[in-house]
């Protein structure tokens, strides 16, 4: 919802899907999803099968708590501003310095195609995931931002990635859609 090339809102997520999800880690609970049912033919049996393999909590009534205090005044949603800004900033040094993108990604996370010896450096200072090769010197990292995202750490890699300023000829890699 976040993402800023959506226009959609809670309310039409709701109305356009069977069943969604609404995370609760990045914006800052401190466990936990909710998943929401709008397709009532789908809602039978549900809560059996989420017991039945152990994702039903006990006090999930504490969940709830932790999700109505964010929606409550739009703090879901400035924290999720929040990560996604620091997110296009990460993305923005990037793509100014030369680098590709796997995915066309307007969220909260990014994923450079990047040589693997600046993934290495990069790596002694950061945290990122490995995400796939794409060749015998290239791979896709994903660099994830949350409620905890500090602006400061983002500018320092900001900062290291125009160290790391594409230096060789290789082809840029199509972004997949």
């Amino acid at each position: 919802m976040a993402s800023i090339d959506s226009d959609l809102t809670l309310a039409d997520i709701a109305r356009l899907c069977d069943v969604f999800y609404i995370g609760g880690t990045k914006v800052g609970e401190m466990f936990g999803e909710a998943v929401v049912i709008m397709n009532d033919a789908l809602k039978k049996d549900f809560r059996y099968y989420i017991k039945q393999k152990g994702g039903l909590l006990a006090k999930g009534r504490l969940l709830g708590i932790q999700f109505e205090t964010l929606f409550e005044d739009g703090l879901y949603y400035e924290i999720s501003n929040h990560a996604v800004e620091m997110s296009i900033m990460i993305r923005e040094a990037f793509v100014e310095n030369g680098f590709s993108l796997r995915y066309d990604s307007t969220s909260n996370q990014q994923f450079p195609i990047l040589p693997d010896d600046v993934i290495l450096e990069l790596g002694k200072k950061y945290s990122f995931s490995f995400w796939e090769k794409v060749d015998a010197t290239h791979s896709v990292v994903r660099f994830c931002t949350s409620w905890a995202t500090k602006k400061e750490h983002v500018e320092m890699l900001v900062e290291d990635i125009k160290g790391k300023r594409r230096k060789n000829g290789h082809d840029r890699i199509i972004i997949r859609q």
